[in-house]
């Protein structure tokens, strides 16, 4: 019997869109996070690519990788300057989305973990 995944476990992907939402409510809340955004008057695109993302990187559907290719964090990130301030702040609005969906705390712990060496291996500056 196939183990279940973490998208399975957590409802699929209206999990992911919703933990996304979350998220970027907590940048568009934080003048400094959101300033590092392109075009931080228009998130409808970087919220589809995270839901898609993670879901995919949970176990869900290769939508992510079918439209966009290999995810290549590092690569599309070193644009940004994200210094260890930003990666606080980031990791700060991810962990808020996660306790507003209130996942199983196996899942949350799980989630967590992934957000934090995610969010440190984006980290281009000092």
């Amino acid at each position: 019997m196939a183990e279940q995944t973490v998208f399975d476990e957590v409802g699929g992907l209206p999990f992911f869109e919703a933990l996304v939402d979350h998220f970027y409510d907590g940048v568009e809340a934080d003048p400094d996070l959101l300033a590092l955004y392109p075009d931080p008057t228009d998130l409808v695109g970087a919220r589809r690519r995270l839901a898609l993302f993670l879901a995919q990187y949970w176990g869900g559907p290769t939508t992510y990788s079918d439209e966009r290719g290999h995810p290549r964090l590092f690569m599309r990130h070193t644009p940004f300057a994200i210094d260890v301030a930003a990666r606080d702040r980031w990791l700060t609005a991810m962990r808020a989305a996660v306790a507003e969906m209130e996942p199983a705390p196996e899942v949350a712990e799980r989630l967590l973990r992934y957000f934090e060496m995610a969010a440190e291996a984006m980290r281009n500056q000092a």
